[in-house]
């Protein structure tokens, strides 16, 4: 009998653990995408940047407004499955704001881009 609460609690470690590591390429994909807006590549450059770098499931938009530079990258982490699929998938979430590089630190003002799933 102990066997089987043994690995579902291994399973819902595992589970915990995957999430954080989407958590943490979701905020790299962020980061990714601020930053190549700031050096100055177009805004559908800068998502596909971060597009890259984001897990499965997570979009990715980017906006800058005078010298500022923001990207936000969002989405969902699907649930273990199997006997546990009846268990939500958690949301991830991250935003990065950069200075834009250059003489007059403008990247202009740009409207939103984003790429979904």
């Amino acid at each position: 009998m102990g066997l089987p609460l043994l690995l579902a609690v291994a399973l819902g470690l595992v589970w915990m653990l995957s999430v954080g590591v989407a958590q943490m390429r979701t905020v790299d994909a962020a980061r990714e995408a601020a930053r190549a807006l700031a050096r100055g590549d177009d805004p559908g450059a800068a998502v596909a940047a971060g597009q890259r770098v984001a897990p499965s499931g997570v979009s990715v938009a980017v906006t800058a407004d005078g010298g500022q530079v923001v990207a936000t990258a969002s989405g969902r982490v699907a649930g273990p499955g199997g006997l546990f699929g009846f268990l939500p998938g958690a949301g991830v979430r991250a935003t990065a704001e950069a200075l834009a590089e250059g003489d007059d630190r403008s990247v202009g003002s740009q409207p939103g881009v984003g790429v979904g799933p």
